[in-house]
């Protein structure tokens, strides 16, 4: 038996582990399936220390691709799907992927990257017909032994994460040891599911993409401590109601945007709900609106539980409860029995409760992170090893509880996902029309923020409606779609330093007016 499935193979083999619109797989299915998989990459001439990219929306072959993967040494590097085919191709280029499995969904888009990167060479498509030279999923395992596979080794996903200044970059986690012993993930399981106080023997809902870090591990851990995985490829609240109740969901992630939606629903919607099975709902991914937040906490009660950290962070960050958050409005909770919190000044010195800082996280479980192929990256969120930085500033109220302040100034945060403005900014750039570009967070009631491009159009070039479809079409070509500008002001001059630097603030602030940045 594939060793991370062998304790639901041996006491449950026919309850349902996973099921999604597709299929579904009982634990034994899981278990066997895992082993021909093993045995097919290893026959396909995959070894421990590759790397595989995995591009697929939210359905079970992610899970069983992964999984797999996780026992045979192999880096795997969930890729989102709403990429173009030319980020798609530097990810799998800069990773050093040799392997891309696919989606029939996006066929077009992995063949069209994996024709940009030689190296790919083990091409593999599920969920329909194979676009030409990708081998069948169903195929490969199919012609795969059953057999409990030898010599089973750990591997570990790597994670891309949008970056302050041009491509986002691979977060490599020292928490498991690539080609090493496979207790370290099943410690890691059972570390986060004590950590986070995740309820055993019940089933989770999956319906926030995949290839982010939360919903990741808030998919991995359930299913590994005994949850059964309902997987959906998009999320609807109302049918996000419906399937609790229908599946007596116990746990569920969600972002603040799906809060929002949630509550937007007719009463009559809502007044259907019975939730009563529901013991946990994880939410991280940006700051909520506090009355969004005591909304949900007054609908489904005290069973909301914030994280705030990172993919960097891999456990180290802070956690508050539904009752914790009551009493203090606004906080993100303590920081987790993982790691240490500090609030440092500008010259690293500690500071004192209600002192605002940038917020550091000291791992106490002697793990660390790097990011791939960035050096410098990893030096600049790093004070010392194992002592980092996601970026943002806070500070600490009388009782230990963390408040954040701000956030990565640069930064956009539209219904829970990062956005990076430099390469957006760069990508306008390249137009021979735009001399300048500056790009930044603007309200949004239902996402939080959206992406507002100011534009200051090259010598002899007037700012119009015509060239503002210009370039939005300039981004439809080249941006995937949550990073396209929702619109484009054009100015004469941009405010700038003595010294040349653009004061991004004095351009943000008017869109923002009374409301808190």
């Amino acid at each position: 038996m594939a060793e991370l499935t062998r304790t639901a193979a041996e006491e449950r083999p026919d309850e349902l582990a996973m099921v999604d619109e597709f299929a579904s797989r009982t634990c034994a299915e899981v278990n066997e399936r895992t082993n021909r998989f093993i045995h097919a990459v290893r026959d396909a001439g995959m070894k421990v220390g590759d790397v595989a990219g995995v591009l697929t929306n939210n359905r079970i072959e992610f899970f069983e691709i992964t999984g797999g993967l996780s026992h045979t040494g192999v880096t795997f590097v969930p890729i989102n799907w709403h990429f173009t085919a030319d980020e798609v191709a530097y990810i799998l280029d800069d990773s050093g992927a040799t392997a891309l499995f696919a989606d029939h969904e996006f066929a077009d888009l992995a063949a069209e990257a994996a024709r940009r990167v030689p190296a790919v060479t083990t091409k593999v498509a599920f969920g329909g017909p194979a676009p030409e030279g990708f081998a069948d999923y169903e195929d490969m395992l199919a012609a795969a032994s059953p057999d409990e596979p030898a010599d089973q080794t750990a591997g570990f996903v790597m994670f891309y994460t949008s970056g302050t200044t041009g491509q986002p970059k691979g977060v490599k986690s020292s928490m498991v040891e690539i080609g090493g012993p496979l207790d370290a993930i099943s410690f890691a399981i059972e570390g986060f599911a004590g950590l986070l106080q995740m309820p055993r023997d019940g089933a989770a809902l999956v319906n926030s993409p995949v290839y982010h870090a939360g919903p990741y591990l808030l998919s991995i851990v359930p299913a590994n401590i005994g949850n059964k995985l309902v997987i959906r490829r998009k999320f609807d609240p109302a049918e996000m109601l419906q399937l609790i109740d229908d599946e007596s969901i116990s746990i569920v992630y969600a972002v603040p945007t799906q809060f929002v939606r949630l509550l937007r629903l007719p009463q009559e919607t809502k007044d259907a709900f019975d939730g009563s099975s529901l013991e946990y709902v994880f939410h991280t991914a940006a700051p909520c609106p506090p009355e969004v937040k005591r909304q949900m906490i007054e609908w489904w009660g005290p069973v909301i539980f914030e994280y705030y950290g990172a993919s960097e962070g891999a456990g180290n960050g802070t956690g508050i409860t539904s009752e914790e958050w009551l009493e203090r409005p606004g906080s993100v909770g303590k920081p987790l029995p993982t790691c240490e919190l500090l609030i440092l000044d500008d010259e690293g010195n500690p500071l004192g409760p209600n002192e605002v800082g940038q917020i550091y996280f000291k791992s106490l479980m002697g793990t660390d992170f790097e990011y791939h192929n960035a050096p410098e990256k990893t030096a600049e969120s790093h004070l010392e090893p194992g002592v980092f930085t996601f970026g943002d500033i806070g500070y600490v109220d009388d009782g230990g509880f963390l408040f954040l302040s701000d956030r990565k100034i640069d930064m956009i945060i539209s219904g829970g996902v990062n956005i990076y403005p430099a390469e957006i900014e760069a990508e306008l750039l390249n137009h021979p029309s735009v001399r300048d570009v500056a790009v930044f967070g603007v309200p949004n009631d239902e996402f939080g923020e959206e992406v507002k491009a100011v534009v200051q159009p090259s010598e002899g070039v007037s700012g119009s409606d015509e060239l503002a479809a210009e370039l939005m079409s300039h981004c439809r070509e080249h941006l995937a779609g949550y990073k396209r500008p929702r619109s484009i002001d054009f100015v004469d001059d941009f405010p700038r330093t003595e010294t040349g630097k653009l004061q991004k603030r004095n351009l943000r602030d008017p869109y923002w007016g009374d409301r808190s940045i």
